[in-house]
């Protein structure tokens, strides 16, 4: 892969981190913002939020997101691509991002819970460790996320219910759009796995949008599975499709994220490892392609 920043703008970023911590601040509520959607309607995100819950892997490399000059460089080459709105971290990769420079007419989504590290007990114990909804609209964040895994056997997960409920209640009330990953979850040889099945993907979907005391800015972050159909005439929230890990043919990907993009309610991606970490390497290529998908004007 062509490296995007430079040794001088990684050194910038350690002086700015060690001296001058303010200018990130400065860097986030200064950028030039833009509406959430515009033109025609819909959204491309770049995810970056994994490395904070402990998932450094990427297909067959336990460490792939270890290293984060190499994370850093993959997400200015995503966000320097046409059709990239924006993109989905945690409060150090925005931080590092803004201090690059790189935020400038983009949709900052930020990540709230992060606690729930991946093998360890308390997994499920999504609580927010991230960002939260008063620090993101005083730092100019333009859109919230959180993992919502339900298990309906640990009774854990109430403590996670009742957290992701506060955080859309907040949002709600500061008019910032908040986006619900859920999932029916369960633990499978000491690994929580994600139920993917339709009706699976349709409980989650009802379980999510009744928490807080409004929905009016929730919108959802849904896997692509079989019968899209029906798992989106299971809600009128608008709806973003996340991606899954490398490993799977990526056209096939593509084609399946292309039906589903066709539905109604689907106004876009939210993508990480699967663009930034491609089977060939080629970023910016696979960001184009998934930019087409979304953008049909590009």
């Amino acid at each position: 892969m062509t490296q995007f920043l430079t040794e001088d703008d990684f050194a910038r970023l350690r002086d700015i981190r060690a001296t001058r911590p303010e200018a990130i601040r400065d860097a986030l509520t200064g950028r030039r913002r833009r509406d959430v959607l515009r033109g025609d309607g819909r959204l491309f995100i770049v995810a970056a939020d994994h490395p904070a819950r402990g998932a450094l892997a990427v297909g067959g490399n336990p460490t792939a997101m270890a290293d984060r000059y190499d994370l850093l460089d993959r997400l200015a080459t995503a966000l320097s691509r046409p059709g990239v709105d924006g993109v989905l971290g945690t409060p150090d990769v925005i931080d590092d991002l803004a201090a690059l420079g790189l935020l400038d007419d983009k949709i900052v989504v930020g990540s709230m819970n992060r606690g729930g590290l991946r093998g360890a007990s308390f997994e499920l114990d999504d609580r927010m460790t991230a960002y939260d909804v008063r620090t993101m609209v005083a730092s100019g964040i333009d859109f919230a996320k959180t993992l919502v895994r339900i298990d309906l056997a640990d009774p854990g997960t109430v403590s996670t219910l009742t957290a992701m409920a506060g955080a859309v209640t907040e949002a709600s009330t500061a008019g910032l759009p908040i986006m619900l990953e859920p999932f029916l979850s369960s633990r499978s040889d000491g690994r929580v796995v994600n139920d993917l099945s339709t009706d699976a993907v349709i409980l989650s979907i009802a379980i999510a949008s009744g928490l807080g005391a409004s929905s009016a800015n929730t919108w959802m972050k849904l896997p692509v599975v079989d019968d899209m159909e029906r798992v989106m005439a299971a809600t009128t929230m608008p709806t973003l499709l996340l991606g899954g890990d490398s490993g799977v043919d990526p056209d096939e990907t593509f084609a399946s994220w292309e039906d589903a993009l066709s539905l109604p309610g689907v106004r876009g991606l939210t993508v990480g490892r699967m663009l930034l970490y491609p089977p060939d390497d080629d970023v910016a290529a696979a960001v184009d392609i998934a930019a087409g998908l979304v953008h049909t004007d590009l």
